[in-house]
């Protein structure tokens, strides 16, 4: 597979217009605009949001200088997110273990009974007393029931995998081990070991003992251990909430695009992707431009994050920096040396809420998500910064001049594959992707070591993260 940026014809349009000029242009201000053409926009709006006709707005020679380095953007959104949880005072909440799979606990799990809580059956077989061969008694002994009579001496009794000893059991002998003679009476076919196949009681914890810290991820064997000593609820970091406001008076929720009509992207994407990143979302709202309505959602929002799409540049239906000045927002992050989604933002609305821009593109709003938006949540959901690692990539891959690129990959074996499809307005790229390569400005040879963003599904599994 070839390097993104080095095909000609038709591929070459993985790289819209402005990435590419900025790959042939030395002087500082040049290609800094996040020009986001495509399938979630038209060249009327830098944002991708189009459909107006306005020409896209001229930005200051220095707009480039004053964005934030990628590396820093993502840990100004931890330290919002450390300062947002401890104003807000965020008290841990008593989850039913069917609702908290995703969730980090806020308690010890400490074990509420001895694991296993009795002696019981390691296999199905026999339960044998003394030495062979064993008079076996006609009734069997099965999980879930009474405590059995006990055991004599020369006797035996047919049980089942977790059922309750017998008292005075000497071993389990494995079914496949046993054989019967003409009189019925049982016999081994291998040594018999004190002890054997039996769990005793306590073998994995005693009551009180502590399972797990403060801080682990509930994962479906968190939760299946919880359950088995002895828990019906677990106390959690309640998951953050998100409002999602889609912005553009030119998206179609369904049909075919038509009459400089589009279909919207991110509305269907970003709800689960953020559900994937610890959030509950409360609401999907389409704002379209209006400013009144922006200006309305964003100060009657109780979420702890509001995020919204398009409108984060300079052009005139861009009502997300006007309407972050007239509540008194303070902008942490104003552009990000990173491609594609350079726009992007993440602003202060409270002591205890934020909200990040995306730009209006489909690719470009990933690479916003995964900057600010997946930093912050993850620090308020307090759940574990994954592990940096890195893979060589197999192709060549063209940088940005001063910026950072995100590129989608597709890991095989013990190295990274860029793909095709990964201009800012394009989701064919993505959708086919195990990670994100994060190629530093310059760009990267082949057999080069990049840093991996792991999609939350390439690794957990559908079922696992979209809680």
């Amino acid at each position: 597979m070839s390097s993104p940026g080095t095909r000609a014809g038709a591929d070459a349009e993985d790289l819209d217009v402005e990435e590419a000029l900025a790959l042939v242009r030395e002087t500082p201000g040049h290609g800094s605009r996040d020009n986001n053409h495509g399938s979630h926009g038209s060249p009327g709006r830098p944002d991708g949001h189009g459909g107006h006709g306005a020409p896209a707005p001229h930005h200051p020679a220095d707009a480039h200088q004053q964005a934030t380095p990628w590396p820093e953007a993502r840990a100004i959104a931890e330290r919002a997110a450390r300062t947002a949880a401890r104003a807000a005072r965020r008290t841990p909440v008593a989850v039913p273990l069917d609702a908290a799979l995703g969730l980090t606990l806020a308690a010890p799990l400490a074990a509420l009974t001895d694991l296993p809580s009795f002696d019981t059956s390691a296999m199905d077989g026999w339960a044998v007393a003394g030495p062979g061969p064993w008079a076996v008694r006609d009734e069997g002994v099965l999980a879930g029931h009474a405590a059995p009579a006990p055991l004599i001496d020369g006797e035996a009794v047919r049980i089942a995998t977790g059922a309750r000893i017998p008292p005075d059991t000497t071993a389990v002998l494995r079914t496949e081990h046993g054989r019967s003679d003409e009189r019925g009476r049982l016999h081994p076919t291998r040594e018999v070991v004190h002890g054997q196949d039996i769990r005793p009681r306590g073998q994995e914890c005693r009551s009180g003992d502590q399972l797990l810290p403060v801080g682990t991820l509930a994962t479906p064997a968190v939760l299946g251990l919880a359950a088995a000593a002895g828990y019906d609820t677990l106390t959690a970091v309640p998951r953050p909430r998100v409002d999602v406001l889609v912005l553009g008076d030119e998206l179609l929720t369904q049909g075919l695009p038509h009459d400089g009509l589009i279909r919207d992207a991110l509305g269907p994407m970003l709800p689960p992707w953020l559900r994937a990143l610890g959030a509950e979302v409360r609401t999907v709202r389409r704002i379209g431009d209006d400013a009144k309505a922006l200006h309305r959602a964003v100060t009657t929002s109780e979420a702890d994050l509001v995020v919204t799409t398009g409108g984060t540049a300079a052009g005139p239906v861009d009502h997300v920096h006007p309407t972050l000045r007239r509540i008194g927002a303070e902008l942490l992050v104003d552009g990000v040396k990173a491609r594609p989604g350079h726009p992007m933002l993440l602003a202060r609305l409270k002591d205890d809420q934020h909200l990040v821009g995306l730009p209006g593109n489909p690719l470009a709003a990933v690479s916003g998500l995964l900057t600010l938006a997946e930093p912050l949540l993850r620090t308020l959901a307090a759940r574990p910064a994954p592990e940096p690692y890195t893979l060589p990539l197999r192709d060549a891959v063209h940088g940005h001049p001063y910026d950072t690129r995100l590129v989608p990959v597709v890991l095989r074996g013990e190295g990274a594959v860029p793909l095709h499809y990964n201009g800012p307005a394009m989701l064919r790229g993505i959708a086919a992707a195990d990670a994100l390569a994060v190629v530093p400005p310059g760009g990267a040879r082949s057999g080069q070591e990049a840093e991996l963003l792991d999609l939350p599904w390439a690794t957990g599994g559908i079922g696992v993260c979209f809680t």
